[in-house]
C-alpha cells in the first residue's frame, strides 16, 4: 500500500484534492496491475451480493439451522411500514444489518466485510442511506473503496479477527469502516471520514466475542444491528465537525492493545460472557443433544 495509516490516507486525499475512495482505488490499481474498471467491476460484484443478501433477509425471513435467529429483519421492516418505528432512517439501517446477518447465520451468500460475523454492518448502513441521499450507483460503489481502505489499515495495524481481538475487532472494525464510508457518501471530507471511523471504533472498544454454543448467531446478529446504528451515530457527529480527541491511528492501536489484554474466554471460544450464562449453557447442551440424535 502507498499508505499504512489513516493519517497517511487522509493526507494523500487532501494533497490530491480527491476522496479517500479515489486514493484507495488508485492504490489497488497500482498494486494489482488491473485496469481501474476491472477493480471497480470486482467491487461491483461485491455490491451485488450485498444487495441480494439484504433483499433475501428482508423479504424471505430466513432462519438459521439452530432456530436461534431469523425473521427479525422482516418484523422490523413490517413495523417500519406501519409507521411505528421511532426513527425511520435508523430503523431501515438496523433492519438491513439484521437481514444480512440472518442470511449469514442461515449459511447464505454474503460479503465478509471485514468478516462473515460482521457482514451485516456495511450493507445495513450504506444501502438504505444511499437510497435516502439519492446519490446513485457510482457514489455507493466508491464508498465501498473508502471502507476497504480503512479496513486494510485496521488489519495491518491491529486485527479484524474475533479469535484474536474479540468482537471489537469484527463489529467494531465494520462499524468504523461503515462510518467512514457513510461520511463520504454524505459529502463529507476525508478528515471527517477518518474522525467518524475513530469515533465508531472507540465506542465499541473492548467488545468481547462470546458466541453462544460457538455459533455466529447469538449475540452476533443483534450486535451487527448495534454496530450499524453506532456507525450512523459516529458519522453524524463527524459531519457536524465533532472530532475524536484520540487520533484515528491511536484508536486502532488501542483496539489492538485491548485485544491482547482480553482473556481467551472472551475471544470466540464460547467459554465466557453470554455463552457462559445459564441460558447460554442450556442452549449449547440442547444443540449438542440434537446433533447426537441426528448422528
Amino acid at each position: 500500500m502507498g499508505y499504512h495509516s489513516v493519517d497517511e490516507l487522509v493526507h494523500l486525499a487532501e494533497e490530491k484534492g480527491v476522496r479517500i475512495s479515489d486514493v484507495v482505488l488508485g492504490e489497488e490499481v497500482a498494486s494489482s496491475g488491473l485496469a481501474p474498471e476491472e477493480v471497480r467491476e470486482k467491487m461491483r460484484r461485491n455490491l451485488a451480493v450485498m444487495r441480494e443478501a439484504l433483499r433475501k433477509g428482508l423479504s424471505e425471513g430466513t432462519r438459521s439451522a439452530s432456530g436461534l435467529v431469523g425473521g427479525g429483519a422482516r418484523r422490523l421492516k413490517e413495523r417500519e411500514a406501519g409507521k411505528k418505528t421511532l426513527t425511520t432512517d435508523l430503523a431501515r439501517v438496523i433492519a438491513g444489518a439484521l437481514a444480512v446477518s440472518e442470511v449469514n447465520a442461515a449459511m447464505g451468500r454474503i460479503v465478509a466485510g471485514p468478516t462473515a460475523g460482521s457482514a451485516g454492518v456495511l450493507p445495513g448502513v450504506l444501502l438504505p442511506m444511499a437510497e435516502k441521499f439519492d446519490v446513485g450507483e457510482e457514489a455507493l460503489l466508491m464508498s465501498l473503496f473508502t471502507a476497504a481502505g480503512v479496513g486494510k489499515i485496521i488489519t495491518e495495524k491491529a486485527t479484524v479477527a474475533g479469535a484474536e481481538g474479540g468482537c471489537q475487532a469484527e463489529c467494531g472494525s465494520a462499524s468504523g469502516m461503515a462510518a467512514a464510508a457513510l461520511v463520504e457518501l454524505a459529502g463529507g471530507t476525508p478528515r471527517q471520514a477518518a474522525q467518524a471511523m475513530a469515533i465508531a471504533l472507540k465506542n465499541l472498544l473492548g467488545l468481547v466475542c462470546d458466541p453462544v454454543a460457538g455459533l455466529v448467531e447469538v449475540p452476533c446478529v443483534k450486535r451487527n444491528a448495534g454496530a450499524a446504528a453506532n456507525a450512523v451515530t459516529a458519522a453524524e457527529m463527524a459531519l457536524a465537525g465533532i472530532e475524536s480527541v484520540i487520533p484515528p491511528d491511536e484508536v486502532i492501536e488501542a483496539m489492538a492493545s485491548v485485544g491482547r489484554l482480553l482473556p481467551p474466554q472472551l475471544k470466540e471460544t464460547a467459554e465466557g460472557g453470554l455463552a457462559a450464562t445459564p441460558t447460554g449453557r442450556r442452549i449449547q447442551r440442547q444443540l449438542m443433544g440434537k446433533e447426537e440424535r441426528k448422528g
